[in-house]
């Protein structure tokens, strides 16, 4: 299973990286390690902006309806939809650009991970 991870890096610009999820195998098939389970659902309004932000903590955004693009610090632009995941990374330097693209409100899953 594929992940976009945003991430600082030394030239202190926010960047994307594509990443697989840490399946190992387990009594029943495959599993990742357990992750924290303070999740938070998200929902933004058609045509929301935040303009450039660092992520606040190391999370999965995962998305449930609608669509958003990230722009990171490169200029590079990607498209998130339902089942996107996204890793925030990015707690210093430019951070990114969050836009809620489409008629449709963009809900998320937001889940927050220990350092």
């Amino acid at each position: 299973m594929k992940v976009v991870r945003i991430y600082t890096g030394p030239d202190n610009q926010s960047h994307f990286e594509d990443a697989d999820l840490p399946f190992a195998p387990d009594a029943t098939g495959e599993a990742t390690p357990p992750l924290p389970t303070n999740l938070v659902f998200h929902r933004r309004p058609p045509g929301g902006v935040s303009d450039w932000h660092c992520a606040p903590r190391r999370q999965y955004v995962i998305g449930l309806s609608g669509e958003s693009e990230i722009e990171v610090g490169s200029g590079e632009v990607r498209r998130f939809g339902p089942g996107d995941i996204l890793l925030a990374e990015d707690l210093t330097g430019q951070g990114h650009v969050t836009r809620s693209v489409g008629a449709d409100p963009r809900t998320s899953i937001w889940v927050p991970l220990g350092d």
